[in-house]
């Protein structure tokens, strides 16, 4: 068997904050011993995370069995997405920074076939996958991502699934959203005119709100830096841990930045 050494592209930082939540989960659960100490077991799962890499590499690269691979990455990855803030929380922090304004957008992450579920398959990506709802600031900065949807949910429905438009309305602020989103809430979610020979000033309305969406597409782009977002193997229910703890992540870097 051969090794070699690799580079991960994430910050010391980021490193020592899942460090810590692992100790935190230890100390509430009474744990006393690990295989792997907690600086090791959070290097495992940021591999995990962004290389994308199988728990067999991982237990290799390791020296563990690949039970133990899986079973330190899973109880790493849960305690980090529940630090991800929820949708109230993410929008009232963001009222207090002077946000007026944010973008809301939809995305679905692949997933490896499904046979046994219903609700996966996209007709308009051709893939199976889950469907994913984001806010973010105008700046394209991830401010909160929602729990993971079969991908055949439309985005609009999706969007009153989660009560996005109620908390816009809580906190004053305004949504930025495409065509999708259409009929929502239009005095609260602002979307593009729809139609040809559309008189110019709806067409400059338009290109201003692409301008402003378009943003919304670094923070998805962001996320899918991370391997495991850009196809999810293994059991679909797990799949809002895997963005939630993503999106921590990614929030972290950020801030070290």
């Amino acid at each position: 068997m051969l090794f070699y050494q690799a580079v991960l592209p994430l910050s010391n930082r980021t490193l020592s904050h899942v460090a810590r939540i692992i100790r935190s989960h230890h100390r509430q659960n009474g744990t006393r011993w690990r295989l792997l100490e907690p600086g090791q077991q959070a290097l495992m799962t940021l591999v995990y995370l962004h290389k994308g890499e199988t728990f067999d590499n991982l237990a290799a690269s390791w020296t563990v069995s690949r039970a133990t691979a899986w079973r330190r990455v899973r109880e790493t990855v849960t305690p980090l997405a529940e630090h991800a803030p929820d949708l109230r929380q993410a929008l009232r922090r963001a009222a207090r920074a002077g946000v007026r304004s944010v973008i809301i957008d939809g995305t679905v992450i692949p997933t490896w076939r499904i046979l046994t579920r219903r609700g996966y398959w996209s007709g308009k990506h051709k893939h199976f996958g889950m469907n994913a709802q984001a806010v973010m600031d105008l700046e394209g900065n991830l401010l909160w991502i929602s729990d993971a949807l079969g991908a055949s949910t439309h985005d609009i429905t999706a969007a009153r699934r989660w009560g996005i438009v109620p908390a816009l309305r809580r906190t004053g602020l305004f949504g930025l959203a495409d065509k999708g989103y259409q009929g929502l809430a239009p005095e609260r979610v602002g979307t593009p005119y729809k139609g040809r020979d559309l008189p110019a000033w709806k067409r400059a309305y338009n290109r201003e709100h692409s301008s402003w969406r378009a943003l919304g597409e670094r923070a998805f782009a962001e996320l899918k830096r991370w391997a495991i977002l850009r196809r999810l193997r293994g059991n679909p229910d797990y799949a809002t841990d895997l963005v939630h703890a993503v999106a921590e992540l990614n929030r972290i870097e950020r801030s070290s930045g």
